[in-house]
């Protein structure tokens, strides 16, 4: 995936509020950008960090530049926007470059499904197979030695999207966690149980009842970013 039209770069002086920011660009203004991700972005919004942010031609909206990626001082790539996990997941099951979910007709997307009144990321169809419900989570919680954990804060809404997957694969579905790992200092993935122990304790049934786990890695800078690498789940009792 392209950023189309290019991004701009800035500094970070604080994320606030969850969804704001404020940085200064190159010329020393001053400017609030918005930020969709409502995660602790532990380690992805450090004062001074360089934001790559877009623009957009909304002229509706109270602030138009949204903070896309963080470059680190440690020289690591981060896709703070989540939306743009789906996205990359979408595109690189439609261009064939994750083999473990090819070989479907249809791809649907924000389907509802489910008892808890949900909508699956991702839903893939075919007259021969098994229809494949695909719930996608961004990563980017870095610790040591490039592990990973998902998720970066306690989540009521990713707990119950366990509930419905296993609850699907219970069925004779197929059903997938996709972990989009979006942090280029990520080489492995574990679920964050010291985060979120209830999610942990999901994760493991859903598994059992037969969820796949899927972990794909992206490669980034700031002009693209893409789904490449295929790393393991990695669990550590």
């Amino acid at each position: 995936m392209k950023f189309d039209p290019p991004l701009q770069a800035a500094t970070l002086i604080k994320r606030y509020k969850r969804f704001l920011a404020d940085v200064t660009l190159n010329d020393g203004e001053v400017r609030t950008i918005h930020c969709a991700n409502t995660g602790a972005m532990t380690g992805c919004a450090d004062p001074g960090t360089t934001v790559w942010y877009s623009t957009s031609d909304n002229k509706k909206r109270k602030y138009p530049n949204s903070w896309q990626l963080a470059h680190t001082a440690a020289n690591d790539w981060i896709c703070v926007n989540t939306i743009q996990a789906n996205h990359l997941v979408k595109e690189a099951i439609e261009q064939q470059r994750i083999p473990e979910l090819s070989g479907y007709d249809q791809l649907r997307t924000e389907v509802k499904y489910g008892t808890e009144n949900s909508r699956i990321d991702l839903l893939l169809e075919s007259q021969t197979r098994p229809e494949c419900y695909i719930e996608v989570k961004s990563v980017t919680l870095l610790a040591d030695n490039g592990q990973g954990y998902f998720p970066d804060a306690v989540t009521t809404r990713g707990q119950k999207h366990l509930r419905e997957l296993t609850q699907m694969a219970q069925l004779g579905s197929r059903a997938i966690l996709f972990f989009a790992v979006l942090h280029t200092g990520i080489k492995k993935v574990d679920v964050a149980q010291h985060i979120d122990a209830e999610y942990a304790q999901l994760l493991q049934q859903a598994i059992t009842a037969g969820v796949e786990i899927i972990c794909y890695r992206a490669t980034i800078n700031a002009t693209e970013i893409n789904l490449t690498d295929c790393i393991q789940f990695q669990h550590l009792t």
